[in-house]
């Protein structure tokens, strides 16, 4: 399975569109070689570089099979027309929020798990939350990796 982005590649620099400085908007993302019995898709975004410890930025689940990819700017909503849900980042609120480092350069890890099931857990839930329940149903996973620091 890959994950993409058309604006950066992997460990290249994320556009200033997307980080909280910018217009804090998500990025678009594509993903393809995902298994055929892949029932729903979660994808997790996160700082490990943080000072505090891991960052989480975005976690989103139950995307359809059908998808192949996110929009650039996804709407903040907790629950998205085809079925998505959004969860809660350790900015305290629901849906993405882009890069933030204090200083000096970050990744930001994009992944992306097929799975073989949806998930039955409610708008807000956290990414400790999403990654506990996927154990055992995840069919294939990708990671893509974007670099930021304040300029």
């Amino acid at each position: 399975m890959i994950i993409e982005n058309p604006a950066f590649k992997n460990n290249e620099r994320i556009p200033s569109k997307s980080p909280c400085d910018g217009d804090d908007m998500s990025p678009e993302l594509g993903w393809n070689r995902a298994p055929k019995e892949s029932k729903t898709f979660a994808l997790v975004m996160d700082d490990p570089d943080a000072p505090m410890g891991v960052f989480t930025h975005w976690v989103i689940f139950n995307i359809p099979s059908s998808e192949n990819g996110l929009p650039e700017n996804v709407p903040t909503d907790g629950k998205l027309p085809n079925g998505s849900v959004q969860g809660r980042t350790d900015f305290g609120r629901i849906g993405y929020g882009g890069p933030c480092p204090p200083s000096g350069v970050h990744r930001y890890r994009f992944r992306i798990y097929a799975l073989n099931t949806s998930l039955n857990l409610p708008v807000g839930t956290t990414k400790q939350q999403v990654l506990k329940a996927i154990q055992g149903h995840v069919l294939a996973d990708a990671e893509l990796i974007g670099l930021y620091s304040r300029r």
